[in-house]
């Protein structure tokens, strides 16, 4: 009796709060004088300080950490990369380090001095983690990697910073910043050879959802959306990391770009792309498949392509959707990718041309 008793005037009481809050806000805005006192805009984060906090926290968090752990193609491939190509007595850094696996795995390799680095608060289960397994030589330094400093170079630097989109993780920037300060001449970059693709495909059917304006469900006709198309980038792209999300590549895929970490600059990296790709495999375009392919003396290969059953499962790959087009064995699709930041894909815009009525989107 008491408790519901309590329950019901506490309830009465927030009520009240809340009508009182609220009309309290709408007369502080009603005020120019103390609207801009009270609800001042905050300063807007430049777009690499917004992402590095987002870094900070989603690769803090223990679901992230297990989905990279539990990727057999991503753990073998660094596995067999670490084998070869660091040597006992080496000097390594370990860019983006995570709970240290990476580092432990170049420590066992013999490295004489490994820098962890890593600007999230998963360092700290990476040095409880290191302890517990007995790692030696390993240094880990709770820092973004463009505040790191040592007096003497390193031999390699070690990294897993690709995204999705393979840029979207800043790969390029914080790898080539460590490169120019921090590798000896001569010295290894783990992995340095990348092809990323953007490819005209055909999706399942089941798997595929048109826009909006494209539907016509139960001769309900949606076409008057069109007008009203979205302004969010996020809306024009998709993610899986499903094999039975795309049916068959309409061409024969093959590097939009290829970046070697030894030379790249992000000045280097052209902000338009062009593509073209002759139809091989009729079916309808449903979207460009973004995702990527590194490799480690040829043999050695990790990829997010959307139909490799050896893909590595945890890298999602991107879908940049197109209107609906069918295009015939022998046609050209062509492809225009421009790009304001590599690393930001909502700075992404894509045009396609498609024998027959014009398409473009992006």
């Amino acid at each position: 009796m008491i408790v519901q008793f309590l329950q019901r005037y506490t309830a009465e009481f927030f009520a009240i709060y809340r009508r009182l809050c609220g009309r309290f806000g709408r007369w502080l805005r009603a005020s120019p004088r103390l609207s801009g006192w009270f609800y001042a805009p905050l300063p807007e984060l430049h777009p690499d300080a917004a992402y590095r906090g987002f870094n900070g926290w989603y690769f803090a968090q223990w679901d992230e950490q297990e989905r990279m752990l539990a990727d057999g193609p991503r753990m073998a491939f660094y596995d067999a990369a670490i084998k070869r190509h660091i040597q006992p007595g080496d000097r390594v850094i370990d860019l983006g380090t995570g709970t240290g696996i990476l580092a432990a795995l170049a420590s066992r390799r013999g490295a004489s001095a490994v820098y962890a680095l890593d600007h999230s608060e998963i360092l700290e289960d990476a040095r409880l983690l290191a302890e517990y397994n007995g790692i030696q030589n390993t240094e880990f330094i709770a820092k973004h990697s463009t505040d790191f400093h040592v007096a003497e170079p390193v031999d390699v630097i070690l990294h897993e910073q690709i995204g999705d989109y393979l840029f979207d993780e800043a790969m390029v920037a914080n790898v080539c910043d460590l490169r120019d300060r921090m590798l000896k001449p001569g010295g290894l970059i783990l992995p340095s050879q990348f092809e990323f693709f953007c490819e005209p495909v055909t999706l399942q059917n089941e798997r595929h959802v048109p826009f909006i304006w494209e539907m016509n469900v139960m001769g309900y006709n949606y076409a008057c959306l069109e007008s009203k198309k979205p302004d969010n980038p996020e809306y024009y792209r998709q993610a899986s990391c499903d094999l039975g999300v795309v049916k068959a590549f309409l061409g024969e895929p093959a590097p939009s770009l290829n970046i070697d970490l030894h030379t790249v600059t992000e000045n280097t990296i052209p902000r338009e792309v062009s593509i073209e790709r002759r139809v091989t495999r009729a079916g309808p375009l449903h979207g460009l498949a973004v995702y990527f392919r590194t490799a480690i003396d040829d043999d050695l290969v990790l990829t997010s392509d959307p139909l490799d059953p050896g893909r590595a499962p945890h890298w999602g790959f991107r879908i940049l959707r197109t209107a609906h087009a069918d295009p015939q064995v022998g046609d050209v699709i062509t492809i225009k990718l421009t790009v304001g930041r590599w690393s930001d894909p909502d700075t992404w815009q894509w045009d396609y041309q498609v024998p027959g009525p014009a398409s473009n989107l992006g």
